[in-house]
């Protein structure tokens, strides 16, 4: 089912989320944030994008140039490896302005499965830029609070155009 995306300025989307329980309930979300995230089309989707203030997000960083090969990431705790790079960042929840923002080029995350697993894995490139995105996200961060007051500003007018 295809779910609503929160738009900024929505007060959810700068909100800390609550740990996730994993049930039949969250692996349904789960689901369906797949489903948005392809349809918006997106390559990442965190939980409180679609008004659920829980630790979760989707990604699928390669589905747009290959083979789909979709990732749910539940309660994940992230560790910023490698070095800053500044890198054009787009988001669902912020539609239009797309806004440079830095971040780290490697990550290592650890998260639980929709099995009820725990995974370890580390990411470079763009799969740790998108899993740093969708992790400021589960804290209330938005892109626009990664700029500065002088690019914020013109990211705003942007999007209230």
């Amino acid at each position: 089912m295809l779910l609503p995306i929160l738009r900024w300025p929505d007060p959810r989307l700068s909100q800390s989320c609550a740990p996730a329980v994993l049930d039949a309930d969250l692996r349904s979300l789960a689901k369906d944030m797949l489903e948005t995230m392809y349809a918006a089309p997106g390559r990442g989707l965190a939980a409180p994008q679609v008004g659920r203030l829980v630790r979760m997000f989707v990604m699928d960083v390669g589905w747009k140039t290959g083979e789909p090969a979709p990732m749910v990431f539940v309660n994940p705790e992230l560790e910023l490896l490698g070095d800053r790079i500044l890198g054009p960042e787009g988001c669902l929840s912020i539609p239009g302005p797309v806004t440079d923002v830095e971040r780290n080029d490697q990550v290592r995350l650890r998260w639980t499965d929709l099995d009820g697993g725990a995974q370890d894995a580390t990411f470079d490139g763009f799969a740790a830029i998108c899993i740093q995105h969708e992790f400021d996200h589960l804290n209330g961060i938005l892109t626009l609070d990664r700029l500065s007051p002088e690019a914020r500003s013109v990211a705003e007018a942007e999007v209230l155009a």
